[in-house]
């Protein structure tokens, strides 16, 4: 770099057999991969050969030396570098001139020029310690700063040294598994039962399936693969070793070679230890590629047998005479996984279409067994689950493997080309790495390619019944690799050839029982279909739309919410079982497989709109699949959005599935509590609007059914009688009222149910109709001795006065004074408003009211302020002079001294004197001058009496006697009032 000062390097590099076998340089900088010096040097001798002069090994050049000149040679050598090399020349001078010293037993001499034995292990070299030290950093640093995109780089590098035969693949995975094993955080989460970062786990997974392809390499010596399994299972047998599914538990049988037969069959899942990320490669281990067959599969294209009878199950050949591969399917693909990690691209193809044509003749034999048993097994109604392990979410991903393998072959590009060009014939002119239908290998149908191929095996795999997996990671897995796989799909543009393999599989699909999820007949712990079939409705949907909606509405189901769902055969060797019925809350992916559901009746709604046998054939797959209000609401909406698009009239029908949906979800939620409730009321009654005049007439007449009725009131009928709606509608005066009179029907009903909350809004939805007002008003006096609070009646007294009934809201004021209590010190109460304007209210009706409702006042109200209040305004004017009706009394000012005032008067001295007494038993110096304050306003009041002043003094004498402790405030007291 031009800022740094430039440094010389001394660099040495050893070759063998075109690898670099070690390296050295004096810069000290260290990596896991090559100083630039190194790499700098290396470059430069391939570049320039002829500038680094080749030596013989220097051996050949000794023996071409007489005795003279070799003793030149070593006192030259001797002398140049006296001090280093002079006790190791002694000492070996010493060796050779005694008979029997070690040196003298060996013919010849070691050559360090000579490169190594043709025998020898030659591979490149590696930085071990190095390796270590990165590991540990970037696990160290937790995933963050990009930890886990090195890591996963570095097992990238493992897999590129696999594929160039490098024997330190297994090397490198060997140091970063024993870092990885060593990472403390595994006691940490074991310890506190807490899961692994999800991109962690994917690490660990990683591994695993490394492993995996290190342990099925086909030409590995026994003795390499012995050493590996021993590792294996030392890493296996540490407790803080992470288990396969993630969670801690919950295990298969072992199942890389086959289901488990005979008397071990049902072994109890607690007694099995616990499968780890290694097992699948532990039991790999056991496998081989001797058998003749399968040598025969990878390494020839030429192999079939013509007069071979396809008539057994595990047959060796098909009906076309081609080599079919029987074996557990997740671990033949782990072999053509296997074979393309280790370089060998042709052998994998190979076996990756015998694979798939295995597949294919199974589906065939399946569909026919099913055919055969059909109406039996309908009848029984149950079925049993063939696949405990899903293909798609599986730990060693056979799907994935036999896609990838399948479009590798199939995307041309010059690197590849020469790797496939015995596959093919005349390929032509190809454009470069784009996906292209190649003609035909020896063991395609007519038309196939390895693309249709691909295709075809994806869907097989993500149609496949299986069961939803135990624990939180491996659930998340299945979704995870379901949407990866159907992304890669998505890349594909769709042809005709393509769109036959579509159809092909969905009617597959949808006829082959048990062995599909899309089958007539599922097991309720299924790992559900709907995200596959949405992107199989949306494919076939142009070319095939009864097909595509056939396949969608069977896809819609979610047995595992539905409590009479079948529960699968109990004969099943296996654990899951007799769990059955209450199992379903351990479906941790259950909110996201809820609204995938959503997803695909919204993709369905969509596309039906303007179809009305469609429409209702979904909405009726809505209303009997979907379990949850929050998905149907959406789907309500989604509908609702859809039918009223800017651009064209609403699509009538669509807004009836809308509202109909709509409905569902205030029925579904009416008895449950739920945050949305009111958003989808108002949400419900724009949907009836949009509808018509008669949808909002019929949920008025069925509101208990949909509402309560607060919000059948202040919510539905409020709205439906707006100035908004009627516009809206266009409504003549006809239908107006038609409409009105439902909704004061509505708001008699509900104020009956729920006076307390619904009276308000009845008397105002009614006010237009005089006999519903005076029903309604009725209604009110009827519950108001019994279910109404003081509040809630003076709200609607009011009310009342304010729409011009005095006497009504007087009524209804007076008996609201009966439910209502003031205490002394209660001077702040929301309440004391409605106490004054209900005084004031009686005073300008008249004497008599204002008499019958004061002993209400002096029982409910003992707070001496609100009292003088009250009868300070009833002192300054005269009862019904502003009478609302142009009543005239005689105009007198009423008499203190006389019923009904002397009697609040009385009760007003009487609250002023309990308060003094309950005040004073509490008093502290800081509320002295307040409390003076308090007896001055009290003094007023009792001057109203015509004996005030006596009355008065009398009461300051007794304070002064019964208090006489209280020195400072009694001196206040009489500083004040004498």
């Amino acid at each position: 770099m031009q800022s740094e000062p430039e440094t010389v390097c001394n660099v040495a590099i050893s070759f063998d057999r075109c690898k670099i076998t070690s390296v050295t340089c004096s810069c000290g900088n260290k990596d896991i991969f090559y100083c630039a010096h190194v790499v700098a040097l290396s470059l430069y001798r391939i570049r320039k050969p002829d500038q680094v002069k080749l030596h013989l090994p220097i051996s050949e050049t000794l023996f071409q030396m007489n005795r003279d000149q070799l003793q030149k040679f070593v006192q030259y050598l001797i002398t140049v570098h006296h001090t280093e090399v002079l006790p190791t020349a002694q000492k070996l001078a010493d060796e050779i001139l005694s008979q029997n010293s070690e040196i003298n037993q060996v013919h010849g001499a070691p050559d360090p020029t000579a490169g190594a034995s043709i025998d020898d292990e030659n591979c490149w070299h590696l930085d071990e310690e190095q390796v270590q030290e990165q590991v540990k950093l970037f696990l160290s640093q937790g995933g963050y700063h990009g930890s886990g995109k090195q890591l996963n780089l570095l097992f990238a590098k493992v897999r590129e040294m696999l594929k160039m035969r490098d024997s330190n693949g297994a090397r490198m995975l060997t140091l970063i598994t024993e870092q990885f094993m060593a990472d403390p955080r595994l006691s940490l989460w074991r310890q506190q039962g807490t899961a692994m970062t999800d991109k962690y786990r994917q690490l660990w997974d990683e591994l695993g399936a490394l492993w995996m392809c290190i342990v099925l390499n086909p030409h590995c010596k026994l003795e390499q693969k012995a050493s590996w399994l021993k590792q294996l299972k030392k890493w296996n047998s540490v407790d803080v070793c992470p288990w396969e599914d993630g969670n801690h538990g919950n295990e298969l049988p072992n199942l890389t070679n086959a289901l488990p037969q005979g008397a071990n069959a049902n072994q109890d899942s607690s007694n099995r230890p616990h499968r780890t990320v290694f097992t699948r490669a532990i039991e790999a281990c056991d496998l081989h590629w001797q058998d003749s067959h399968l040598q025969h599969i990878i390494s020839s294209d030429l192999y079939t047998n013509y007069c071979y009878h396809d008539d057994t199950e595990n047959s060796l050949f098909d009906s076309h005479g081609w080599p079919l591969w029987h074996e557990h399917v997740p671990t033949a693909c782990a072999r053509v996984d296997a074979l393309r990690s280790h370089g060998y691209p042709r052998e994998a193809l190979r076996l990756a279409i015998a694979i798939v044509n295995t597949l294919r003749r199974q589906q065939q034999k399946q569909l026919e067994m099913f055919r055969a048993q059909k109406k039996e097994l309908l009848h029984k109604g149950v079925t049993s689950i063939t696949n405990l392990e899903g293909w798609v979410g599986h730990p060693l991903d056979p799907i994935g493997t036999l896609f990838s393998s399948l479009m590798e072959a199939c995307r041309v590009d010059d690197e590849s080309f020469h790797g496939f060009s015995d596959f093919t014939e005349n390929m032509g002119q190809c454009k470069s790495l784009e996906y292209q239908h190649l003609p035909a290998h020896k063991f395609l149908e007519e038309g196939e390619s390895y693309l249709t191929l691909a295709v075809e095996v994806a869907l097989i795999g993500l149609g496949q019944q299986r069961i939803m997996p135990d624990g939180l990671y491996a659930q998340e897995k299945v979704c995870r690799n379901e949407e990866q796989l159907i992304s890669k799909l998505q890349e594909i543009e769709l042809d005709d050839t393509l769109v036959k393999i579509f159809r092909k599989q969905a009617v597959f699909l949808l006829e082959a029982g048990p062995y599909s999820g899309l089958g007539e007949v599922i097991h309720r712990e299924s790992v559900p279909m709907h995200t596959f079939a949405k992107y199989l409705f949306t494919s076939l949907l142009p070319h095939d739309a009864e097909l595509a909606y056939k396949t969608a509405l069977r896809a819609m189901r979610l047995l595992v919410l539905e409590s009479t769902a079948p529960s699968g055969d109990m004969s099943r060797p296996h654990h899951i079982a007799s769990v059955v019925p209450n199992r379903y809350p351990r479906w941790f992916t259950l909110s996201h497989i809820e609204s995938q559901q959503c997803e695909l009746a919204s993709t369905m709604l969509t596309a039906a709109k303007g179809d009305v046998r469609r429409l209702e054939t979904v909405l009726e797959s809505i209303q009997k699949n979907i379990h949850s209000s929050s998905h149907i609401f959406k789907l309500a909406q989604d509908a609702f959005k859809i039918a009223t698009l800017m651009d064209s009239l609403p699509d009538i029908t669509l807004l009836k599935v809308s509202l109909e949906l709509g409905l569902q979800v205030m029925r579904m939620t009416l008895s449950t509590l739920n945050w949305r409730r009111r958003e989808m009321v108002r949400w419900l009654v724009t949907c009836a609007t949009e509808v018509g005049v008669y949808a909002l007439d019929s949920i008025m007449q069925s509101w208990f059914t949909l509402f309560t009725p607060t919000e059948a009131t202040s919510i539905v009928a409020t709205t439906v009688m707006s100035n908004s709606t009627i516009v809206r509608l266009h409504l003549d005066c006809h239908q107006q009222e038609k409409l009105a009179g439902s909704a004061r029907t509505l708001a008699l009903q509900c104020a009956m149910k729920d006076p307390q909350n619904c009276a308000l809004s009845a008397l105002t939805l009614c006010e237009k109709d005089h006999i519903a007002f005076e029903t309604a008003y009725q209604i009110v006096l009827d519950a108001a001795t019994t279910g109404m609070s003081y509040s809630q009646l003076f709200t609607i007294a009011r009310y009342m006065e304010h729409r011009g009934y005095p006497m009504r809201a007087y009524k209804l004021a007076t008996l609201a004074m009966t439910h209502l209590n003031l205490s002394y010190n209660q001077d702040t109460h929301p309440a004391i408003n409605d106490v004054l304007w209900a005084c004031a209210l009686s005073h300008s009706l008249g004497k008599n009211e204002l008499a019958a409702i004061i002993p209400l006042v002096v029982k409910s109200v003992k707070c001496a302020t609100v009292l003088s209040d009250i009868l300070r305004r009833c002192t300054l004017t005269t009862p019904g002079m502003v009478g609302l009706h142009g009543r005239r009394n005689s105009g007198k000012l009423m008499s203190l001294d006389k019923a009904p005032l002397r009697q609040l008067l009385d009760a007003t001295i009487g609250a002023y004197i309990n308060t003094t007494h309950s005040r004073l038993t509490h008093i502290s110096p800081r509320h002295y001058s307040e409390f003076i304050e308090f007896l001055s306003k009290a003094r007023e009041t009792f001057l109203m009496a015509h004996d005030g002043h006596i009355q008065f003094t009398q009461f300051i004498d007794n304070l002064k006697q019964i208090y006489k402790g209280k020195k400072k405030l009694m001196m206040l007291v009489r500083e004040r009032f004498g």
